[in-house]
């Protein structure tokens, strides 16, 4: 079995089809004008307009970065610009824009349209169509300081949950990055120092309260986390949360192997982990008579059933 199922077919020149068509495209409507302009336009002034056009299709399929072609990274971009910036989780229709909206108003709010019921007290994530889902808060690895024999281990415990995965039960390994803000940590050092029983431990604390500041405004200091989704398709009807939960703890084994301590998170931990995946930028209080962002992600229970939201 190949290393790579996804890799495209190289079918000439080490072309794949879809570089073929990047490149042969542009060449033949190239080749055309050029043949149909050649009695009228001197031939240096063609070549000339032919050439950036060409190198702009050869570097559109064959310049690569993070995995991806210059032309899906241009595609990728025009979608980002064309796509809404900022999203609401209120679902009804807009209300039609008043009449002095203007160019200059910025961005309205899109419907952010949430799979996402109800979050139950263990973690579950109730998707309704979509099945269940469970989030497991997986440790990192420093793998560049062990020994070589160790960065095998790792690599094949690794390669054994990579293996042990089914193309039926979706998995979704996110890396989330957020800005990390040490000013109230610095504003609890400087009120605690006076209190300190010592000079020295007062000078101490002060030192380190400007050492922390010069940090946030010399740095931009990010913070990770990496999460393991598992999701179970709706097919197995009341048995997906059991079953993604038993899938969560073979998870959680198979990760340890690779050095990696995964546990699963409860209710109130997924609640805040997707309410900050809603403002990654700090959430400010929400406007007098609105909800959090983190009480509103999930549907009201329906009438009659007592409700297991965590806000």
């Amino acid at each position: 079995m190949p290393a790579d199922v996804e890799r495209e077919d190289q079918v000439l020149a080490g072309l794949t089809v879809r570089q073929l068509l990047i490149i042969g495209v542009p060449g033949l409507a190239i080749w055309a004008g050029i043949s149909a302009l050649s009695g009228t336009v001197p031939m240096p002034v063609l070549i000339v307009a032919g050439v950036p056009l060409i190198g702009a299709a050869v570097a559109a399929a064959l310049v690569r970065r993070d995995g991806l072609s210059l032309d899906q990274l241009v595609w990728a971009a025009v979608g980002f610009v064309r796509a809404p910036k900022r999203r609401a989780t209120h679902t009804s229709q807009p209300a039609p824009l008043p009449s002095w909206v203007n160019a200059h108003t910025p961005p309205l709010p899109a419907p952010l349209q949430l799979p996402l019921e109800r979050i139950g007290d263990d973690g579950t994530l109730d998707l309704g169509e979509y099945g269940t889902a469970v989030v497991l808060d997986c440790s990192t690895v420093n793998f560049s300081l062990r020994t070589e024999t160790e960065q095998d281990a790792l690599v094949g415990g690794f390669g054994s949950f990579l293996n042990s995965l089914s193309p039926t039960n979706p998995v979704q390994i996110l890396v989330r990055a957020e800005s990390v803000r040490l000013d109230p940590v610095i504003a609890a050092v400087d009120a605690a120092a006076p209190t300190l029983p010592h000079p020295a431990l007062q000078n101490a604390a002060t030192a380190h309260a400007d050492f922390l500041s010069d940090l946030a405004r010399t740095r931009d200091l990010l913070y990770r986390q990496v999460l393991l989704v598992l999701r179970q398709p709706a097919a197995h009807g009341r048995s997906g949360a059991a079953t993604v939960r038993r899938r969560a703890e073979d998870a959680a084994r198979a990760l340890a192997a690779a050095g990696s301590s995964a546990h699963v998170l409860d209710g109130p931990a997924v609640a805040a982990v997707l309410a900050s995946a809603a403002a990654p930028t700090g959430r400010p209080p929400p406007p007098e008579g609105l909800a959090p962002p983190e009480a509103v992600i999930t549907a009201p229970p329906p009438q009659g059933e007592e409700e297991h939201v965590h806000a």
